[in-house]
């Protein structure tokens, strides 16, 4: 018998002066039994960052042809293509063949090893942008985290400030490839 997702909910106060993006986000973000809590953080950070009208979370993990987080199109095509984690090269130059947007937000300890050997592969894809993102920063969220994730967060010049559970914590993602977010 399979194990069951673990449900949370998140209520999020997003100001992004970067890109004028203010909101009060509600959504519901599911983890499955094979997900690390770390994988979630990044997923849920990833839709933060890349917040426009329409990204939604997909079927994640248990779904091998979707990406974590998508916009769909009118035309019932995706426009935004957003992954975590260190995926398949082929698959990302696939997505960037498609779409009109791919993002990428890897972590990891293999994360130098794998842009390493992957990045010059990739630098043909003039719609990837490639982020990544700090393990202190992500294991200090981790240490928070709880069913119910409340965090404020605001974005400026490049700066992450994140409060959650009365503690504030900072990070700069790094562009390593593409424009930024």
């Amino acid at each position: 018998m399979a194990l069951p997702s673990t449900i949370y909910r998140a209520s999020i106060q997003l100001s992004d002066l970067d890109r004028q993006v203010y909101e009060q986000l509600q959504t519901t973000i599911a983890r499955h039994p094979s997900e690390t809590e770390e994988r979630l953080v990044v997923r849920l950070l990833a839709y933060l960052l890349c917040y426009q009208e329409g990204l939604v979370f997909t079927k994640g993990v248990g779904s091998g042809d979707e990406p974590d987080l998508w916009v769909i199109g009118p035309d019932g095509r995706p426009t935004l293509w957003v992954e975590v984690g260190l995926p398949d090269p082929e698959r990302l130059v696939k997505a960037c063949r498609h779409v009109g947007r791919t993002v990428l937000f890897c972590f990891g300890r293999n994360q130098a090893q794998w842009l390493g050997q992957h990045q010059a592969k990739l630098a043909g894809c003039r719609n990837l942008s490639i982020v990544s993102l700090d393990a202190t920063f992500l294991a200090g969220l981790v240490a928070t985290l709880e069913r119910m994730i409340a965090w404020e967060v605001t974005v400026t010049e490049g700066a992450l400030y994140l409060t959650a559970a009365g503690e504030t914590l900072e990070s700069t993602p790094q562009l390593i490839v593409g424009v930024p977010l």
